[in-house]
């Protein structure tokens, strides 16, 4: 035995033979000590290297049913299995041998069993597997590794579609990820149990990320629909969601009038059925029927002159006795020197007075004691706080006697009781008469029939930005206004550069174009030029004034048309796959394709609605170095209306007495209050009437990125009185208030300026190259590269919109050729004011850690630790890039 071992291990060393731990059992006989060695049975044909006709292939273990490997090869002396580097004992193989006709060659096939019992105790780096080695005369050969594993697929969906309404036309996108499971799940649809396909229906796209998206929602597309997932091991239902395409009501024309009645009116009507609302839509706002005089008031029924003449009579004598009450009320109370009366102590209307200003170099003062001028001056109403001119209507003897005000705007200081117009609570939601009002009045303003409290001449001059920008793409920044444009790498064509342009459009002409009870929300703002052309879209961020809340709020996006009207884009609580929009709480990001004028709209749904405003108190001493001006603006909290003040109060000299402070303003339609309190009374004086002023709801609401703002005069009664220290309350009736602190040093000298802004890169325009993004471009790359392409073990783009919270309108990413890039795109416009990439390197590193906890089986060792590689890689390029900005400054033009 030891001759013929040695014998053995000499013959494998010459025959370069590898024949595993079973040579003894091959049926070879060794002759001598020269270590030849003959097989008992040679192949058909000498000198030939085994070819596998058939190889093992992966395999799935179903419950506990072992899977059967098969390898064919010829000429093969022998085939044996290796199984994670171990031979497969020579007893657990099944073999035939058979002679091929065509070739004459010796064919050998050889089979195994694995169970689910090997698979489960198998620990290793990889998934088990398995492959062949056949022997012939003149060597091995090797086949495939195949592997094996064990299937399944879990119960619960990681998302289950979710049922909503859309309009007829508009994008329908159903959400599902499927179980997870092995093999990966196959996913269907089914509509009211039935199989949907995009073979069969152009308009439905069923896309590889599992989403079912209509392009075009029809009637026939509202009904239940399940995602079905399956795999080899069994089949699972996601919730039922249910879709229902409504249809809005819309007016028809209206009929033709009917003939002239006896009460001299004539009258028409229209239906709501064109189309007719249907599943749940809108009726038709406003009024089915209309009558009007159609004798032009000439029309006299003699059997009711006594009615007419007794009403105008009675009205007239009301409104005497009312004004009586009210100049009695306001000289007994005058006799003690009281500047403001309570208005909860009249019932009745307010007399309207003619104020004009100090003097005409400074026109925020009011200054009571000046005769009423008829042909020039602002109206204020007195006693309690300064109304618009709007509300000298509710004055007018006939027409407002017949009125009683039923909303809670406070344009009603009228004839109307105050006890009665507090009687009904406002209701959470805005009835349809009090949306008419409301929308009214907001249109009233919009076309500039409501004044301001106090002329007011913001700034005008345009506000524009430009920069060249190649390939390498770069950042377009309006200083100080919270708006940007970022114009993301391989944007623009290699070779190629574009000038591009931001432009912030002002004044009112863009109000008035809008529709119903919508405001602005932010500044209107252009970019360009016209036909620009780029590679994927540019990523824009405006600064925005609305507590978002999506039952509170209805906001759009809108652009402009060469009409100068505006059409809707999207409602940002709607999938779209035209543009993206991701609110934050004081920016709004988007993701455009086009140039153009875009805009931020809102219209309140309820009156919980919320709009923030920005309070701010001005102050400056006047000519005759006596009197000293206080100045408070009410102004939208975005960063481009409060421009608009510091550079007005510039050019006047105006100092900001205390730092600004965010005011929530509801749409509860009550007006905001301003007053002044605490003012020293031996030191200084301040004009009559004047301690508490009013801006209406409306002027408030629909200021559209204008400043409001209203003046208190005050005058020191000595040269010496140096300090001047006082509390400015601002407060919405029934709603939130706020306290501006003044304390001044009023001599010149003697003031220290607020500065108007923090800013430290107010001066930069534009930023080109690499320093204009936080994500160096080389880590961009491998992110896009290991995200872009969707694979078994869930690293794909979604993931990574749902680590960085950007997994709402999935369908406009799945439409770009590179969805990993614009999502990276969208968190650097998201993320431009922090100084780390801190948020991207744990997300990526939470994505390391969970598939390598979920299956480690699944992964490679290079996989495995992508997360930990690249969130490593961005917490080093962070710091990096923090010492590089307190160090050197970054390249800009400016």
């Amino acid at each position: 035995p030891g001759r013929a071992d040695a014998t053995f291990k000499t013959w494998k060393k010459k025959s370069t033979l590898s024949l595993g731990p079973y040579a003894c059992n091959m049926g070879f006989a060794f002759t001598g000590a020269t270590g030849d060695a003959q097989p008992e049975a040679l192949p058909s044909v000498q000198g030939t290297l085994p070819h596998f006709i058939q190889e093992p292939e992966d395999a799935y273990i179903v419950k506990s049913n072992p899977i059967k490997l098969r390898c064919r090869a010829a000429p093969a002396l022998q085939i044996f299995f290796k199984c994670n580097g171990e031979w497969v004992h020579q007893n657990e193989h099944f073999s035939q041998e058979y002679k091929d006709l065509n070739t004459g060659l010796k064919v050998r096939e050889v089979m195994i069993n694995v169970s689910r019992q090997q698979v489960e105790d198998f620990h290793g780096p990889e998934d088990y597997w398995c492959l062949c080695v056949a022997w012939s005369h003149l060597g091995t050969s090797k086949s495939r590794k195949a592997t094996v594993r064990i299937a399944y697929l879990r119960k619960n969906f990681e998302q289950d579609p979710q049922g909503k309404e859309v309009p007829i036309n508009g994008m329908i996108v159903l959400h599902c990820r499927p179980p997870e499971g092995v093999p990966v799940a196959e996913v269907e649809w089914l509509k009211n149990e039935e199989l949907v396909s995009s073979l069969t229906d152009d308009n439905i796209d069923t896309r590889a990320d599992h989403n079912l998206i209509i392009n075009e929602a029809r009637l026939s597309d509202s009904g239940n629909y399940t995602c079905l997932a399956s795999n080899i091991v069994a089949k699972r239902r996601s919730a039922t969601a249910t879709v229902i395409v409504f249809v809005d009501g819309g007016w028809d024309e209206w009929s033709e009038w009917t003939v002239c009645s006896s009460h001299c009116e004539r009258q028409r009507n229209r239906g709501c059925n064109s189309p007719a609302p249907r599943h749940r839509g809108k009726m038709c706002e406003g009024n089915g029927e209309a009558t009007e005089n159609c004798t032009d008031g000439l029309c006299m029924d003699s059997s009711n002159d006594v009615a007419l003449y007794s009403g105008l009579g009675a009205g007239i004598i009301a409104v005497a006795i009312l004004v009586v009450a009210v100049m009695l009320y306001r000289k007994n109370h005058s006799e003690y020197g009281v500047d403001v009366i309570d208005s909860s102590a009249l019932t009745g209307g307010f007399q309207s007075f003619n104020f004009k200003t100090t003097r005409q170099g400074n026109p925020l003062l009011l200054n009571s004691s000046i005769q009423p001028d008829l042909t020039v001056g602002r109206t204020y109403s007195t006693p309690l706080c300064f109304q618009d001119n709007t509300d000298k209507e509710l004055f007018d003897p006939l027409p407002d006697i017949k009125v009683k005000v039923q909303s809670s705007f406070m344009v009603s200081l009228g004839v109307a009781e105050r006890a009665e117009f507090h009687a009904k609570a406002p209701s959470e939601t805005f009835p349809r008469d009090l949306s008419r009002d409301y929308c009214s009045t907001v249109d009233r303003r919009k076309k500039g029939l409501l004044t301001l409290n106090g002329p007011f001449n913001t700034y005008k001059e345009q506000q524009r930005t430009t920069g060249v920008f190649g390939h390498p793409g770069g950042r377009l920044v309006v200083p100080n206004t919270g708006v940007s444009l970022l114009v993301p790498h391989g944007a623009v064509a290699e070779n190629m550069s574009w000038e591009m342009y931001m432009v912030i459009n002002q004044g009112e002409a863009s109000v008035q174009t809008l529709e119903g009870c919508e405001i602005l929300l932010g500044p209107e703002v252009t970019y360009g030029p016209p036909g620009l052309d780029l590679f994927c879209p540019v990523a824009m961020t405006i600064a925005h004034c609305a507590e978002v809340d999506a039952e509170n709020w209805n906001i759009q996006l809108k652009r402009k048309t060469p009409e100068s009207k505006w059409e809707e884009v999207m409602s940002v609580d709607e999938e779209s796959t035209s543009c993206y929009c991701l609110m934050d709480s004081t920016s709004c990001h988007l993701l455009l394709d086009q140039p153009g004028s875009y805009a931020l709209v809102g219209e309140p749904l309820t009156q919980v609605a919320i709009k923030r405003l920005k309070l701010a108190v001005f102050g400056s001493l006047e000519s005759d170095a006596m009197s000293y001006s206080l100045r408070v603006y009410c102004v939208d909290d975005t960063p481009h209306a409060f421009q608009g003040v510091v550079a007005a109060e510039k050019t006047r000299g105006g100092q900001l007495l205390e730092e600004p402070k965010m005011l929530p303003f509801r749409a509860n339609t009550f007006s905001l209050q301003v007053s002044i309190q605490d003012v020293p009374q031996f030191l200084w004086s301040i004009k009559p009437f004047t301690t508490c002023q009013e801006f209406s709801f409306p002027q408030v609401w629909c200021s559209n990125q204008q400043p409001l703002h209203c003046a208190f005069s005050l005058e020191r009664y000595s040269p010496a009185t140096a300090q001047l220290s006082c509390k400015i309350s601002v407060r919405q009736v029934k709603g939130h208030e706020q306290i501006l602190q003044v304390y001044t040093a009023v001599a010149e000298t003697e003031k220290e300026s607020v500065p108007f802004f923090m800013q430290t890169d107010c001066t930069i325009t534009s930023q080109t190259g690499p320093k204009a993004f936080k994500i160096p471009l080389s880590i961009r790359q491998r992110i896009c590269a290991t995200f872009d392409t969707a694979n078994a073990k869930g690293k794909d783009w979604q993931l990574l919109a749902q680590k960085l919270h950007l997994d709402r309108n999935l369908g406009y990413f799945a439409k770009q050729l590179s969805p990993s890039a614009v999502i990276l795109s969208l968190w650097e416009a998201r993320h431009q004011d922090t100084a780390d990439l801190d948020s991207l390197a744990s997300a990526l590193e939470e994505i390391g850690k969970i598939h390598s906890k979920s299956s480690p089986k699944d992964q490679d060792e290079p996989e495995s630790d992508f997360g930990q590689t690249e969130a490593g890689s961005l917490c080093r390029t962070g710091k990096l890039a923090s010492h590089q900005t307190e160090d050197s400054a970054p390249e800009y033009t400016g």
